[in-house]
């Protein structure tokens, strides 16, 4: 099967390694020249645009940050939909607004070719072992079309409905995992300030049902220790700035929503960006904590 891959980032990069290890020929490019220059070398088909993966692939997967960067990826000059893309299928599986992808897939359509929305929950390690949860938006044809190659990648596939359900569950599910963080962070933000030892705290907290997974899986983080890159703060705060304007649009209220906001956006401005999530309850304790009195 030939797969199109578009972002070479870690989650695409540690894709593109699953599908080559499972017998695909990947053909693949990305906007950061770093990412294509890491990728040199691999079970990888390098080419120059987004244009030139859509021609030479059956199925295209694209896995970017950003709602605007994936609008230009099918609709800019070099973009997928400048070319010929009668039959293809693409999957699109970055974390945009259910807006996005309602907007992108009559243009696909119109140009003859069809559209899935596929974000995943699951990180680097979950693609490595095929464990990744797929949330699928589109039609249930197009679904099974995708499914051997998500199958690949994935231990369980969701229809979540029409396009745009897929983002709208992920971006739900964020939330979550981001108000989550944030009521850790505080968590022991209130514990230091009473005197307690944060290992001590970390293992009441690795017991409670509601944190068991979470605290244990990245109680060394917590505790100051190396780790490895999951989903950097940033990357959060975009999905959180996207749930917020989503509810916007809706008509739905989410207070706590902003708030978690907040304080992604205060972890950003002060040079948290680039860390991993789990360092957002450690910014939380330690810097947003300083204010508890």
């Amino acid at each position: 099967m030939k797969v199109g891959l578009v972002g070479l980032g870690r989650m695409g990069g540690a894709i593109h390694a699953r599908l080559a290890d499972n017998g695909c020929e990947v053909i693949a490019w990305d906007r950061e020249g770093r990412a294509m220059q890491a990728a040199a070398g691999r079970q990888v088909r390098l080419v120059d645009s987004a244009r030139a993966v859509a021609a030479a692939s059956e199925i295209v997967i694209s896995i970017i940050t950003e709602d605007e960067g994936v609008r230009n990826l099918f609709c800019g000059p070099d973009g997928f939909l400048a070319g010929d893309v009668a039959g293809k299928l693409f999957v699109e599986m970055s974390t945009l607004r259910p807006t996005t992808g309602r907007a992108l897939a009559p243009l696909v359509e119109a140009a003859g070719a069809r559209l899935i929305e596929s974000p995943v929950l699951g990180t680097i390690p979950s693609v490595r072992t095929g464990n990744l949860l797929a949330l699928v938006g589109g039609r249930s044809e197009d679904l099974e079309r995708a499914r051997p190659l998500l199958t690949k990648l994935t231990r369980r596939i969701e229809h979540m409905g029409p396009t745009g359900a897929g983002y709208a569950m992920k971006l739900a599910a964020n939330l979550g995992l981001a108000a989550f963080i944030q009521a850790t962070g505080e968590s022991l933000a209130l514990g230091q300030r009473e005197g307690l030892s944060l290992p001590q705290m970390l293992d009441v907290l690795g017991e409670s049902a509601q944190a068991k997974n979470w605290v244990v899986r990245k109680r060394g983080q917590l505790l100051g220790e190396p780790d490895d890159m999951t989903l950097d703060i940033r990357t959060l705060r975009k999905d959180l700035m996207s749930v917020v304007a989503t509810g916007a649009t809706d008509g739905a209220g989410l207070p706590l929503s902003a708030s978690v906001l907040a304080s992604l956006s205060a972890a950003v401005v002060a040079g948290w960006g680039d860390k991993d999530i789990g360092e957002l309850a450690r910014f939380i304790r330690d810097e947003m904590g300083q204010t508890f009195t």
